[in-house]
């Protein structure tokens, strides 16, 4: 029989004012020990139940073991005492310990069955232990006793503050909420035994962040406590909240954390400019989108409550400018929305409104939630380029105008104050081919070569202006040029008619039909006219009849052609225009005379050969040979005597005309000498052409253009017509030199700027200048001694 000693550690923990629980004694059962069983009582019952039935007990009787947590002792604390019926105490019995902790946490004395704690024991970390006992013989280590489980309990005791797992909290609650407003729930957990006791039973309270929270003190729910909290004027609030055991009594053990708590954003605060004026300029060149400047408006609310809307609400720039927001900054971005000009308008004003696109309604008594503000934009003048009037310009002009003829004025101005003066110009890959010239001050633009709509019928040149002051101001214009048509091109067959007539044909029978075309396109469209040229009209083998329909049918006026008579006819046609002036050319038709069959095939085109006479000597033809030899020596000669003839005057290299310089080493005559240079050149262009003709010792250079300019054009100092005709004389005189030359042309003379520079007409009567030093340089200037030297009363020449 096992008995404990739980009544001796009973009587311990009641010294230490701890109550036990005794989980009563175990069943007694008759158990069959080593052969024989023991009751643990005896009497009449017990007899009786002997003789109807035999049990054995148990030999195990003890009880649960409770030992306290926390023990800090520095002796092993004693648990309980194990002992079996069959222990004698001799100490033949050993007492073995094991299960959960079993040498380790606790130990058992193997002869008396003592059992201590050798460890500190923490009911939160583990509140029981299953342990198993059993006696064995000391000598032969045979069991005594079926080995049995007991259970040692953790006694718990208030070791343990609340604690707040979740800590510490984080919260928030909008700002201007009413008393009372839930913010946060928080929950401290005790690992005491809640069925011990108050040792777990958690009481809450604040220790920091009255009088704006308070905190229930059963479920730890925080609330506000304080009306109209403004986060504009504090924000973030700290609050400390206690956890205390034992229901709040003192003794009790508390815990605290910390829960930050955030007043959230509400749209209580209306938008205001700091600034009610602002002053911006813009630069008139500023591009339509470009920024102007930017208004902001402070709102000390954030987030959506703070988001602005900017508009225009009055002002004369309504129409020129505008604004948008910025949803990053939340600035009003005012921009250009029209070109600008400094010379229109200088400044603007406007009135911008910032407002909240989002609005709570219970408190729209604190508004209005919008503000507006003024903005002064001023207008920088900057050197702008020139602009033409108009923006395009469209031009028809015949293609047999005259070079040098003004065909459009284009106009240009600054658009500036200062008005600089302009300078025209033709931007040359607009005209690769040189048609045109612009004069550089008046902007008349001119032809420069011969048009023809046949090459080219439309002309996109792009005219430039440029600023006298700044040629970095340079605008553009484009200006299209229509060549219209005028009647310049002769009709001409549309290909080479060659046709044949056969020896069998009758008269009237057609041979052939004729169309022509027309390079040139009339409004009325073409149409052509056909007959025999004057010198074919009374023609006796072929006729023509005009179809009317731009189409000539070619007739035979005859039959009976022969080949060896004539094989083949050349009729000329007569083709002409409806144009104005008419235009005609002649066209030829060749007709072969062909053999055919009755059916008109052709057979044979070719006349027969003539068979030279059989008669004709050798020796005759050897004659005839040598004759043609002679004759081709002959014309060799002559031809080689010609070439000689025409060699040019070779010019010596001192003589050379490079870069055109002409040194003359002689001295001139005086107005005697009339063979060293033909003055009538000078007055008549016309007559040069011939002098350089006759001269062999000088190679000519450009030829003159007088001819094709009117004379009239010359003396009226059309100066830029002349000009042009001589540029294009220029390129295209396949012989001039291939060097560049400088050809300046200047004019004098009555009407001219210089007027009369002679000397001629300007000596006078009363002059009292001397020239008799001319009759000391010599013959040459005898004439001119005698005009204007002075002589004696005898009429000699001093």
């Amino acid at each position: 029989m096992w008995t404990s000693g739980r009544m001796r550690n009973a009587k311990n923990l009641l010294g230490l004012g701890v109550s036990l629980y005794f989980w009563g004694l175990m069943d007694l059962t008759t158990t069959v020990l080593s052969g024989s069983a023991r009751p643990l009582t005896e009497g009449p019952e017990d007899n009786l139940s002997d003789k109807l039935h035999q049990r054995m007990k148990r030999s195990w009787v003890w009880n649960q073991f409770f030992v306290l947590e926390e023990y800090t002792g520095t002796d092993p604390l004693y648990v309980g005492k194990l002992h079996s019926d069959m222990d004698r105490g001799d100490g033949s019995i050993k007492y073995i310990l094991s299960g959960e902790g079993a040498g380790i946490v606790f130990t058992i004395d193997d002869t008396t069955g003592d059992i201590h704690a050798i460890q500190r024991l923490d009911r939160e970390e583990r509140s029981q232990y299953t342990l198993r006992a059993q006696a064995l013989d000391r000598r032969t280590g045979r069991p005594m006793e079926p080995e049995s489980e007991f259970i040692i309990k953790i006694q718990d005791i208030n070791d343990n503050e609340p604690k707040f797992l979740d800590g510490p909290y984080v919260a928030s609650v909008p700002e201007m909420s009413p008393v009372g407003t839930s913010v946060i729930q928080v929950t401290a957990t005790d690992a005491d035994d809640p069925t011990y006791g108050n040792s777990a039973r958690v009481v809450y309270s604040i220790l920091q962040g009255q009088p704006y929270f308070s905190v229930d003190s059963r479920t730890g729910l925080i609330r506000t406590a304080l009306m109209n909290m403004d986060r504009e004027a504090k924000e973030y609030y700290e609050v400390i909240i206690q956890a205390k055991d034992m229901g709040g009594q003192l003794g009790g053990l508390a815990g605290t954390t910390t829960v930050n708590i955030t007043l959230s954003d509400v749209n209580d605060n209306p938008p205001r400019f700091p600034q009610k004026h602002y002053q911006m300029s813009v630069l008139e060149s500023a591009p339509v989108s470009s920024t102007v400047g930017r208004v902001v408006a402070k709102d000390l609310d954030e987030g959506i409550n703070a988001e602005m809307k900017y508009s225009l609400v009055d002002g004369d720039g309504l129409d020129v400018f505008d604004i948008n927001t910025d949803p990053n900054y939340q600035v009003g971005i005012i921009t250009v929305r029209k070109p600008l000009s400094f010379e229109s308008k200088k400044s603007y004003t406007l009135k911008v409104e910032g407002a909240n696109p989002h609005l709570e309604m219970r408190f729209l008594n604190l508004g209005p939630f919008r503000d507006t503000t003024t903005v002064h934009i001023s207008v920088e003048d900057v050197d702008e380029p020139p602009v033409f009037e108009p923006s395009f310009y469209f031009v028809e002009v015949p293609e047999d105008m005259e070079i040098g003829t003004t065909i459009q004025i284009i106009s240009a101005k600054d658009p500036d104050v200062t008005n600089n003066s302009i300078r025209y110009s033709i931007d040359r890959s607009s005209d690769p081919g040189r048609f045109f010239y612009v004069d550089i001050t008046s902007g008349a633009l001119m032809t420069a070569r011969p048009l023809d709509r046949e090459d080219v019928s439309w002309h996109n040149i792009t005219v430039l202006a440029m600023e006298l002051n700044n040629p970095s101001q340079v605008g553009s214009v484009s200006v299209t040029v229509k060549v219209l048509d005028v009647n310049d091109n002769a009709p001409e067959f549309a290909r080479f008619y060659e046709s044949f007539v056969c020896e069998n044909a009758k008269a009237g029978q057609l041979i052939q039909t004729v169309s022509a075309i027309d390079r040139d396109d009339p409004q009325d469209g073409q149409h052509f006219y056909y007959s025999l040229a004057p010198e074919a009209a009374n023609n006796p083998n072929f006729t023509l009849r005009d179809n009317q329909d731009n189409t000539a049918w070619i007739l035979t006026r005859r039959s009976g052609f022969r080949q060896h008579e004539q094989n083949t006819f050349y009729l000329p046609i007569l083709i002409s225009d409806n144009g104005r002036p008419v235009l005609s050319s002649t066209g030829t038709l060749t007709i072969h005379v062909c053999s055919c069959d009755d059916d008109g095939m052709v057979m044979s085109c070719n006349a027969e050969a003539y068979v030279l006479p059989v008669s004709l000597s050798r020796g005759a033809l050897i004659a005839i040979l040598a004759c043609i030899f002679v004759l081709l020596v002959l014309v060799l000669l002559i031809l080689s005597m010609r070439r000689q003839r025409k060699q040019p005057y070779i010019i010596d290299e001192e003589e050379n005309i490079h870069e055109n310089i002409v040194r003359y080493d002689d001295e001139g005559g005086g107005e005697e000498d009339t063979e060293a240079f033909d003055i009538a050149a000078m007055w008549n262009p016309r007559e040069a052409q011939l002098v350089l003709k006759n001269r062999q010792d000088m190679l000519p250079e450009i030829e003159s253009l007088s001819r094709y300019v009117p004379q009239a054009c010359v003396m009226d100092n059309n100066v830029h017509n002349y000009v042009l005709a001589k540029l294009y004389e220029a390129d295209m005189d396949l012989w001039a030199p291939p060097f560049d030359s400088l050809q300046t042309y200047m004019f004098e003379g009555n009407g001219s700027v210089a007027e009369s520079l002679s000397s001629l007409q300007s000596v006078t009567t009363d002059s009292d200048q001397s020239y008799d030093y001319l009759t000391d340089w010599g013959p040459r200037f005898k004439k001119l001694a005698e005009m204007y030297g002075a002589t004696d009363s005898s009429g000699a020449l001093w």
